[in-house]
């Protein structure tokens, strides 16, 4: 399955049944056997050709996307929303998107500028001023074809443009969830605990639970990353950079990596030439943080692929970024 499909289906936090569906029946056409737990995760043990006892480690990536959710309809037939995890509203204004399962086809509205005062133009929209506008009559038509607690999704498709770049919805963490599905076709010493997590954007919640029934001897945390490096933004302030490889994270808001892992991420992508940096901002957070205090405590290290514009409706990578990632996942799974 490749990153255009990965990033085309539609499975936001606390919805992702449509790309569970896909994972489940693509993990099985490669003769593994995956299996759900109770959190939506979808799990795969992919035992190892070393001799027993065997280190089994975790490798995650998040299946969920950011979008929105419905939650009222105003009497002329505006649906009022609010955001699934961490979605500027500065970002979404006259974004197109799917509403529903059906993919009901919308656009996110605000005033226009016309109309807006001196004052309007410099405040930063909230989301109970945005409205979507799925063409409905009134409030009866909008709430029958999207009730309270309908997800909505961003309306954008795959594109690669420019010197190897691309860009699409949900790199973060599609990246990592196709990284997973490369891993699997191949096999390594270790036992390798594969995991599409659940509701990473709203709190981790999936990983947390997977990490506390199997077990694992350590985790591998595959991510989408911002990185901030736009052209004026001076150097000490950007987080990474699109097209020098996958950022290897010393620790960020939710985990500390493994300093063991962590030096031994870097010493490979300099021993096996694959492109690495490392991320310089703590900030952040994501699955290693749930990951890292399950049970006993699990080391862990994360390695992100740089996104410009994240958690928006247009994400952009370096290709070339996303194959650093692949090749030091494989790497360290060969070398612990």
């Amino acid at each position: 399955m490749d990153l255009r499909t990965l990033t085309e289906i539609n499975a936001p936090a606390g919805h992702e049944q449509a790309l569970r569906r896909a994972l489940l029946e693509e993990v099985r056409s490669m003769g593994l056997i995956p299996y759900l737990d109770r959190m939506g995760n979808v799990v795969c043990v992919k035992e190892g050709t070393g001799p027993a006892p065997r280190k089994r480690v975790m490798i995650s990536a998040h299946m969920d996307e950011v979008g929105l959710i419905v939650v009222s309809a105003t009497e002329d037939g505006f649906l009022r929303v609010t955001p699934v995890g961490g979605v500027d509203p500065r970002v979404v204004i006259s974004k197109r998107v799917l509403v529903g399962d059906d993919n009901l086809p919308g656009v996110i509205g605000a005033t226009a500028i016309h109309l807006q005062s001196a004052a309007d133009r410099r405040h930063v929209l909230g989301y109970n001023e945005i409205y979507v506008d799925i063409g409905a009559k009134d409030k009866a038509e909008a709430e029958g074809k999207a009730p309270k607690g309908t997800y909505i999704s961003f309306d954008t498709k795959y594109v690669e443009y420019g010197d190897g770049f691309a860009c699409a919805k949900a790199f973060d963490d599609r990246v990592g969830v196709h990284t997973i599905l490369e891993v699997l076709k191949e096999d390594y010493p270790v036992d390798v605990i594969a995991v599409f997590s659940s509701e990473e954007e709203v709190g981790c919640r999936g990983a947390k639970g997977a990490a506390f029934s199997t077990e694992p001897d350590m985790g591998i945390v595959l991510e989408g990353t911002t990185c901030n490096d736009l052209g004026d933004v001076p150097d000490p302030l950007q987080v990474c950079k699109a097209g020098q490889g996958v950022a290897v994270s010393f620790m960020d808001g939710a985990s500390i990596a493994n300093r063991e892992l962590f030096k031994k991420a870097l010493a490979l992508g300099q021993e096996q030439n694959i492109p690495c940096q490392v991320k310089s901002s703590v900030s952040g957070g994501n699955d290693g943080g749930v990951i890292q205090r399950a049970r006993e405590g699990v080391p862990v290290v994360v390695l992100s692929v740089p996104c410009r514009y994240i958690h928006s409706p247009s994400t952009v990578i370096k290709l070339s970024d996303a194959k650093s990632q692949l090749d030091l996942t494989k790497a360290l799974l060969r070398a612990i």
